[in-house]
């Protein structure tokens, strides 16, 4: 597609072909499982390391707690990027950062710095905080039925991406003593590399100055009861996921199970996070969004139930599987309501206002868990988490009976 043919469109997304609209979609699910190796490296290795690092123990977590902080910090700056230049642009800012956190995060490990590693999973946020609107790129150019599919299918991509990860740790981490995962960190980086050529191929219409000074205010949109529910439901998956599976591979080694156990763990509950993704835009289409964020949230609530339950390898991985299921219900269910609340022109501003607060609530949750895990250990983890769980229920619940009427006039 040429420039000339890009602007043509800009103010039409259906008047991409449908080639076009497949091609996207294609390398957007490519990209996901790519990119979605950085963020299972930093989850896998960040409490690790940052507990061989650190001054205190009680920081161990603090790198993916930072990396958290990352995402939320870059998520609105990112969304102005694309808005103003297109969500190509974004996508190679964000790479470049993926590129970033690998070199750092070695150079980190060789030096012995905890700061430095610090930095460097920041850097890993910002990219992890673009790879989040590859599943709002796949709806571009897209007729709203197939809008939660083409979301979902996308999500989907992140199946590839439990593989890749935790295998890329497991198989790089010692080739290099004594700098464990040094290497990992590099061959990140390169598929940080390698996700952008493939980003590099993706066409989607260019902002026009109408385009980017168009639609509604955002205070205005943001105050529907239906996004505000999509909101909560999705900082709640997200917070959940987080709070729980950052804790979890330290908590394995503190419980004397080694760390190509706590690395399969890892693997499938990334898996369990983006498996579902090939049915979920069906479910949703069928039943509706709402009953789909109601059964994730649930299974996060009964992944943490089996946690309690013993830490043997099975009671963890178990955990690890449900919540990932539970977080693939709740995220991209709510996501697709997020959908339902905007018109196209103002797509980035809302899409970009929902992730930031999204993971500023989930850069709460992060800093929380590493000192819970240190302090009370891995039963306490799991009990808090309940009580985000129990909020996000009934404020859906309220929502599915007092909001019926639709939210947004698409004429």
């Amino acid at each position: 597609m040429s420039h000339t043919d890009t602007v043509s469109v800009e103010d039409n997304a259906s008047a991409l072909s449908l080639h076009q609209q497949c091609g996207n979609i294609a390398r957007l699910t490519v990209a996901q499982a790519l990119a979605g190796a950085n963020s299972v490296v930093v989850y896998a290795t960040g409490a690790v390391v940052g507990n061989v690092l650190a001054p205190d123990k009680s920081l161990a977590t603090l790198p993916i707690s930072i990396f958290v902080v990352g995402m939320a910090a870059c998520i609105l700056p990112m969304g102005s990027i694309a808005r103003r230049y297109g969500r190509r642009m974004a996508f190679m800012a964000g790479t470049g950062c993926g590129v970033l956190v690998g070199l750092l995060s070695a150079l980190a490990v060789v030096l012995g710095s905890f700061w430095l590693f610090c930095l460097a999973t920041f850097f890993g946020g910002a990219y992890a905080a673009v790879v989040l609107s590859f599943r709002f790129a796949a709806a571009d150019g897209v007729e709203p039925a197939m809008r939660a599919r083409s979301l979902s299918f996308v999500m989907g991509g992140g199946v590839a991406a439990g593989v890749i990860g935790p295998q890329l740790v497991t198989y790089t981490m010692d080739f290099w003593p004594p700098y464990t995962f040094a290497i990992t960190y590099l061959v990140q980086a390169a598929v940080a590399a390698l996700s952008a050529v493939v980003l590099f191929g993706v066409h989607l219409p260019l902002p026009s100055a109408k385009k980017v000074a168009g639609g509604r205010s955002l205070s205005f949109i943001v105050r529907q009861p239906r996004f505000i529910t999509a909101m909560i439901c999705a900082a709640v998956s997200y917070m959940l996921m987080n709070f729980i599976m950052t804790s979890a591979p330290l908590a394995m080694q503190m419980c004397g199970h080694p760390l190509e156990t706590a690395n399969l763990g890892m693997q499938w509950h990334v898996i369990a996070m983006y498996l579902p993704s090939f049915f979920t835009g069906r479910l949703i289409n069928r039943f509706g969004s709402g009953r789909v964020v109601t059964v994730g949230l649930l299974m996060i609530g009964g992944s943490a139930i089996i946690g309690l339950a013993g830490i043997d390898v099975a009671h963890f991985w178990l955990t690890l599987i449900l919540l990932g299921v539970g977080w693939n219900f709740g995220f991209v269910g709510a996501s697709a309501m997020v959908l339902e609340c905007h018109r196209p022109e103002e797509a980035t501003r809302v899409q970009s206002f929902n992730d930031f607060i999204v993971f500023g609530t989930m850069a709460i949750g992060s800093f929380a868990s590493g000192n819970l895990l240190a302090v009370y250990g891995w039963d306490m983890v799991l009990w808090v988490s309940f009580v985000p769980l129990i909020l996000a229920v009934l404020v859906l619940s309220v929502t599915a009976v007092f909001n019926r009427a639709p939210s947004i006039d698409h004429a």
